[in-house]
This record gives C-alpha cells, structure tokens and sequence, in this order.
C-alpha cells in the first residue's frame, strides 16, 4: 500500500474552541497608514450610547487587497445562491447608528 506523503507547501491551521465560537460585530471601521490597514470590528447594541471593538485585525496593504478579492469572490458564490443582497441604500431599513465614537471616521 502506497503511503500518502503530506503535499508540499501544505499548513496545518488550529482553531482553538474558544475562537470557534467567533465574536459577532455589526460594524467595521477600517483606517490606514502607508504601511498597514486596521479592521477594527464593533458590536453597537440599540440603546446602548457606548460600543466597544470587540475584535482588531491589522494587515499588510497586499494582505488587505488579498482580503477583498476574496471577500467579493465570497458574496458573488452567496448571491448565486441565495439572491443578491440588498444594498443599504434599498429600502435595507433598521436604525441609523451612530458612525463616529470619537475614533477614526469609518470607511465600511
């Protein structure tokens, strides 16, 4: 029997239990500098006047740009099939949160 030799270039990812569960976030703001982005990922609660980031990702431009592509690759699989998603400017509808919690502007 032939033995199965691991592929070259192969990575072994670890999930830990504890980030398995994930951290929900209903807002990104992202900022830049030359050298790298900031994802900070927000959970704003109705009625709650202060948010905290709950999760920070910080990338390398080339990382980011990565991350796009395979974010839109991502929604074009979604939408082929499920429907596409609305746009917020459609009649998406909810409440209007507050954008700036003293921080950077966002961008997303």
């Amino acid at each position: 029997m032939e033995e199965k030799k691991p592929k070259q270039n192969q990575l072994n990812i670890e999930l830990k239990e504890d980030v398995a569960q994930g951290t929900y976030s209903n807002l990104a703001i992202i900022t830049h500098s030359p050298s790298e982005f900031v994802l900070d990922f927000v959970r704003v609660m109705p009625g709650i006047p202060k948010a905290q980031v709950k999760s920070r990702v910080i990338l390398t431009p080339e990382h980011a740009k990565r991350l796009m592509h395979a974010l839109k690759d991502n929604l074009d699989r979604y939408e082929a099939l499920h429907g596409p998603i609305k746009k917020m400017d459609e009649g998406q509808g909810g409440p209007v949160m507050p954008m700036n919690f003293g921080g950077p502007t966002p961008e997303a």
